[in-house]
This record gives C-alpha cells, sequence and structure tokens, in this order.
C-alpha cells in the first residue's frame, strides 16, 4: 500500500475504524456460512422450509455483512476525497515555491495532469486499498481459526496453499510494477507533448508544419499505447493466475471433505460449512490482486505528487536553517559587513521616482564606508514580519551564489548589490550570463546555497517572504494562457476583482482591440479550447494581470524573446508608462531597453560585472559598452 501511508494526515483513526468494521464482516462471513449450512442440512434431513429458522438468521447475516461493507466504502471514499484535496492543494502550493524552473523541467503537461487526473487516480487508490489490504490481513485470519475448529485437515490446506498464492502475487507484482513505471513515463512524455502542441499549433500551421508534427504525436501516442497494452496483458495473466490457483485450492479443500463424508468420518453440516468459507478465505486476495493492476497508476500518481511535496518541503526547511544560520551570525563588525553593503539612511533616496544600486562599495582599505555599514541597531528596528515595498525601503543580495546541482558549476557566485526605492532595473548579460537565476532569487523562488538576502537590513524570514510574494507580479517569457475566459485569465491574481475593473486593466495593457474584436466580450474562451491568442497578446494579458493586482513590484523575466522586432516595439511603448511608480526587475539580452532604465545591472559569468546607468556604463567601457560594440557590428 506504499510505504508513506502512515504518514498520510488523520490516516490512524481511519485504520482503526476500518479494521473494526473488517473484524465484524468476517464474522458475519462465518455467521452466513454457518447458517447457510445449518439450513441446507435440515432440509437435506427432510425438514420443511418454514421450521427453518436459520433461513432468517442467514439473512439477517448477509443484510448486516453488505451494511458493513458500505460503511467501510463510506469512511474510506470519504476520507480518500479529503486526502487527494488536501494534497491537491499542497501539490499547488509548492509549485509556487519551487518557482517557473521547477515547472519548466517537469512540464507543464506533466503536472497540469498530475494535479487533475493524479489526485483522482490516487482517490481511488487509497478508496480500494485500504478496505482490501485490511480484509487481507484479518478476514483470511478469522476464517481460518474458525476452519480449524471445525476441520484440521482442510485448516492445513487452507494454511499451506494461501502463501504460495501470496508469493505468486508478489512476483506478478514486481514484473507488474515495471511495466506501470514504463507507462507513467509514457504518460508523463505524451501529457507534455499534448501541452507543447496544444499551445504551438498556430506557430505550425503558420509556418506550415502541422502535417509534418502529426508523425511526431503517433509516434509519442503509439508508445503510449503499447505501454498500456504489456500492462494490461500482465494484469490479465495475473487475474487469471490468482483464480486458477484459488481454484485448485478449493477443489483440493472439497475433494478431502467428499473423500472424508462418504466414509463417514465426518458429518455434513461441518463439511458444507468449511466448502462455503472456503472461497471466502481466498477472495481478499483475489480482489486485492485484481485492484493492484487496476490502480497501480494511482499509486503512481500518488508518489509523484509526494515527491512534489517533500521537494517543496526541504526547499522550505533550507530556507529556515538559512535565517536560522543568519540570526545566528548577525552582521555586526566592519569585517563582517564588509561583504554586505547596505544604505544608510542618511545616504537613501526619497523620492519615489529614484533608485539606486550598490555595488561593492568599499573604501581603498578593503572595507565598507561605515555609512554602509548595517548596524544591529538597524536590524531590531527592522523585525517586523511584515514587509511592504516602498519609496525608502531597501533589498540588499550580499555575497549569493546559487548552483542547481551539487556537483554542477555556480549559476550565480558572489552576486553583491543593494537597490532603494522605486525605479527600474536592467537586468542585462548574454545567454547563460545567470539573468533568470537571478530573477529566481528575487522572486524567492531560488534558495541561494551561501550569502544573505537583507530587507530594510534585517535578513529575510519565511513570513517576509511571503509578504514580498503578495506584493509581486512575475511575467514570464512564455505566460500560461489558462483554458477560460479573458477575463478569469486576467483575474489570476485577484479572482474577485469586477468586471469594470477587469476592462480597465486590459484597456491598459493594450488590449482594447483584442477585446473588441471578441465576440463574447470579456467572457469570451481563450487558450485551450478557445481563441488563441499571439505572443504578442499573451504578454499584454500577463501584463493586465499585474496591472489588476495592483502590486508595486513586477518582475519580468525575457518577457518579449519570442516576439518579432515590431510586435516587441509596440509592447514596449505600452509596457514603459506603466511601470512608473514601481518596483521593476526587467531581465533580457535585448539591449534597446536599457536607454529606459534607471539603473542597469550587467550579469557577465554568474556574477555582476558592473551596475550603472546607461551613459554611465557607455563612459565605462567596459562589459556593457563591449556589448552595444559586438551588437553593432553585428548588424
Amino acid at each position: 500500500m506504499g510505504r508513506g501511508l502512515l504518514k498520510l494526515s488523520g490516516i490512524r483513526p481511519v485504520l482503526a475504524l476500518a479494521s473494526a468494521l473488517v473484524l465484524l464482516q468476517a464474522m458475519t462471513i462465518i455467521m452466513q456460512a454457518k447458517w447457510l449450512a445449518q439450513a441446507i442440512t435440515a432440509l437435506f434431513e427432510g425438514s420443511s422450509v418454514t421450521e427453518q429458522y436459520p433461513v432468517l438468521l442467514l439473512l439477517a447475516a448477509f443484510a448486516a455483512r453488505y451494511a458493513l461493507t458500505f460503511w467501510l466504502q463510506l469512511v474510506t471514499s470519504r476520507y480518500a476525497d479529503r486526502t487527494g484535496t488536501d494534497l491537491r492543494r499542497q501539490m499547488v502550493e509548492q509549485w509556487f515555491r519551487l518557482g517557473p524552473r521547477y515547472a519548466k523541467t517537469e512540464g507543464t503537461g506533466h503536472l497540469v495532469t498530475l494535479a487533475r487526473e493524479g489526485t483522482a487516480q490516487y482517490k481511488t487508490y487509497l478508496e480500494l486499498f485500504i478496505p482490501r489490504m485490511l480484509g487481507i490481513g484479518f478476514t483470511p485470519i478469522v476464517i481460518l481459526l474458525y476452519v480449524f475448529k471445525l476441520d484440521l485437515m482442510s485448516g492445513v490446506i487452507l494454511m499451506l496453499t494461501l502463501p504460495i498464492l501470496i508469493v505468486f502475487m508478489i512476483l506478478i507484482g514486481l514484473a507488474a510494477q515495471r511495466k506501470i513505471d514504463g507507462q507513467f513515463r509514457s504518460y508523463k512524455a505524451l501529457a507534455n507533448h499534448f501541452v507543447d502542441t496544444l499551445r504551438g499549433l498556430e506557430t505550425l500551421k503558420t509556418l506550415g508544419q502541422s502535417k509534418t508534427h502529426e508523425g511526431s504525436i503517433l509516434r509519442v501516442s503509439q508508445r503510449y499505447r503499447k505501454a498500456t497494452m504489456s500492462t494490461m496483458r500482465m494484469a490479465f495473466l495475473s487475474s487469471f493466475a490468482l483464480d486458477f490457483f484459488t481454484m485448485l485450492s478449493v477443489a483440493s479443500v472439497a475433494v478431502g471433505l467428499g473423500l472424508r463424508l462418504t466414509e463417514g468420518h465426518m458429518l455434513l453440516g461441518p463439511a458444507l460449512t468449511v466448502l462455503i468459507l472456503a472461497p471466502e478465505y481466498f477472495l481478499p486476495v483475489r480482489m486485492l490482486g485484481a485492484d493492484y493492476h487496476a490502480t497501480l497508476d494511482g499509486k503512481e500518481a500518488g508518489a509523484a505528487i509526494n515527491q512534489v511535496i517533500e521537494r517543496g518541503k526541504a526547499a522550505e526547511q533550507k530556507q529556515k536553517e538559512a535565517y536560522t544560520n543568519v540570526v545566528a551570525h548577525p552582521v555586526t563588525t566592519e569585517d563582517e559587513a564588509a561583504s554586505t553593503p547596505s544604505l544608510s539612511s542618511g545616504k537613501r533616496k526619497a523620492a519615489s521616482s529614484s533608485i539606486r544600486v550598490v555595488l561593492n562599495d568599499r573604501t581603498a582599505e578593503g572595507h565598507l564606508d561605515p555609512d554602509l555599514v548595517c548596524t544591529t541597531s538597524d536590524l531590531d528596528s527592522s523585525s517586523s514580519s511584515v514587509f511592504s515595498w516602498h519609496e525608502n525601503s531597501r533589498l540588499a543580495l550580499t555575497d549569493v551564489q546559487v548552483r542547481h546541482d551539487d556537483e554542477g558549476p555556480y549559476s550565480l557566485k558572489d552576486v553583491t548589490f543593494q537597490i532603494t526605492g522605486l525605479g527600474k532595473i536592467g537586468i542585462i548579460g548574454a545567454s547563460g550570463a545567470g539573468k533568470s537565476t537571478l530573477i529566481d532569487v528575487l522572486a524567492g523562488f531560488q534558495l541561494p546555497i551561501s550569502g544573505q538576502v537583507l530587507a530594510n537590513g534585517q535578513p529575510v524570514t519565511p513570513d517576509m517572504l511571503e509578504s514580498w510574494r503578495r506584493q509581486t507580479a512575475f511575467i514570464p517569457q512564455h505566460p500560461y494562457i489558462f483554458s477560460g475566459s479573458l477575463a478569469d485569465n486576467v483575474r489570476f491574481y485577484m479572482p474577485e476583482a469586477s468586471d469594470a475593473e477587469v476592462a480597465k486593466a486590459i484597456s491598459a495593457a493594450g488590449l482594447t482591440k483584442l477585446l473588441s474584436s471578441l465576440s463574447g466580450g470579456l467572457h469570451e474562451p481563450i487558450g485551450a479550447g478557445g481563441r488563441q491568442l499571439s505572443g504578442g497578446q499573451e504578454q499584454r494579458v500577463a501584463l493586465a494581470r499585474a496591472l489588476l493586482s495592483k502590486r508595486n513590484i513586477l518582475l519580468l523575466d525575457e518577457p518579449t524573446a519570442h516576439l518579432d522586432v515590431e510586435t516587441e516595439y509596440e509592447l514596449k511603448q505600452t509596457m514603459l508608462p506603466l511601470f512608473e511608480g514601481k518596483l521593476v526587475f526587467l531581465a533580457t539580452h535585448r539591449l534597446h531597453w536599457m536607454p529606459h532604465m534607471d539603473r542597469i545591472i550587467v550579469m557577465d559569468g554568474g556574477t555582476v560585472a558592473e551596475t550603472g546607468t546607461h551613459q554611465e556604463l557607455l563612459a565605462r567601457q567596459g562589459v556593457y559598452y563591449q556589448m552595444i560594440q559586438a551588437q553593432m557590428e553585428a548588424i
């Protein structure tokens, strides 16, 4: 049933109640067999039907048995529904914790399928396997003890044949497990391929490659079909083998009983009781074997769901440990503070239109200017876990290092800078320079393996990170368009927003033309199954989401990298005015955005090479100047 079953919330009371019901059910099975044998024996001896009180007892036992079965199914079904819903909620929460990089690695199609069909399959798995496993644990033992009381020889036959049947079922189950693993991998690939195909269908049609892509869809579908048929063949084989061995075992008991009846060594009543109980003795094993193969996909889905949850919890634990270490070793001395630039209150700019980025503000001796050092009193005065970004807020990264694989290269190395106030920050660099990773760190999706992140001089706590996320809107390179209306997609951050507020955000994002072309207006379906949007329109929907949310921090990760020049220029003219009065981080390799930025952070090889305004960096003739020159030469 899975090693992690006992770790599920609320499972122990359910198992206790289900165990009691299974034991009562086993008793009713014995009573049912006993009274049925008594009724048949009495009729065989010549009694009339009207005198057969055991028939009434038989009917009562039959009704009690199936009433207990219904109660058991009701208990497990309600628990499975509750657990499945809770696991889906936890999984979605961990997706947001792990961020878009995790979704891109695992595949959007796989995650969406896991949340929808995977949780439904896991509910079925719990609903069936809790009573089946308890049944195989209690019912055969109770029946076997009663059979031993009636006939020692029949009890020995049943006791010896059941372990053989269980061992055979285990061997078949191991083979089936390998089959279902292959089927699950094929299913994951099919889900990802299907979603990717839907999202790129318009592009394929535009390029005239839709017919060619049919072959790729056919190959992926055929792999899944073959994996499914192979698993079904194994399931049918195991079901046949279970039925065959069960039939032989019952036949062995029946032959032994018949021989002793003819020789006069056994009475008819006990012999009939044992014969009726023999199939019931093997029934839990047969039902477990049949349902095991039918719900293996649910078990695999449950393992995948728990893996996502555990990975998110591990990331959360790392974050708490990192915060504990920072609190245990606060920045108090000049030597310790030398790697943590932070503006003092006297050096902050209060104007909402300004922003300041400080990089390695050290004196000739290698230490920070004393006015830039964060003191212990600053930390104490900023102890609130509710963090609200405004024009005087400060955020500092100090010697931040990120490595996605334990043995892999550093994606970020010794990244140190501070920002203050509101404004537009451009993060520029070549592909692989660390721009997206830096955005993930700023969003809280990626935890540094070393270094510090300070907010107003205070180490960022999980509560502060939650407050930061509630003020942040993220616009990725490929925004996800949900299968729903245009209004529902724009309401992503604010489900309670009115149609008037949605229409205002759509107009500000430059989607008025699109809205006027939709026959259903705001409630026209878009995305899968509805109106397909171009890349520029998708970005505008993402921008409308951010505007409707009224969040004053925007994180943009290569938002126009896949757009043509005309669409990008048009989108830029819409976006730049909307950035005013907000803190905006724009990561891109398109240099034409940089003259519009208040400050620029230049990334090179995972480190911050230089910072400054467009004019300052040109005058410095460093990495940024070389990028400008290289692009001009390419043109």
